[in-house]
């Protein structure tokens, strides 16, 4: 049974960093995407970051690219969003997902998802 969980949210304050984690468990993630997602209430889960499991690509956001960076432990099966300069617009929260295959944005095409983690940006 695949599993994945989220770990690393919290509160911030405009400007600060955090560190978010997924772990992953239950098969071997061999040619998957894992991905980040973001979601506040009422509006519709968005991309946020993915990265290729084997290769280590990634691919942002516009709004994220110059202050989010994702990375992944292989050994650890865990994959990294270490997020700086955050704004209150980051305010949401964050899921892990992954997929078979390339990267894709839409987050349909995801096959396994976590349970969230919440961060929030005070002004």
């Amino acid at each position: 049974q695949v599993q994945l969980v989220e770990s690393g949210g919290g509160r911030v304050q405009t400007g600060g960093s955090l560190r978010l984690s997924c772990t992953a468990s239950g098969r071997t993630f061999s040619g998957y995407s894992l991905g980040w997602f973001r979601q506040v209430p009422g509006k519709e889960r968005e991309f946020v970051a993915a990265i290729g499991w084997n290769d280590g690509n990634t691919y942002y956001e516009d709004s994220v690219e110059d202050r989010f960076t994702l990375s992944r432990d292989k050994t650890e099966m865990t994959m990294y969003l270490q997020m700086n300069s955050l704004k209150p617009e980051d305010t949401a929260v964050y899921f892990c997902a992954a997929r078979p295959g390339q990267i894709v944005v839409r987050t349909t095409m995801y096959r396994y998802w976590g349970q969230g983690t919440q961060v929030t940006v005070s002004s």
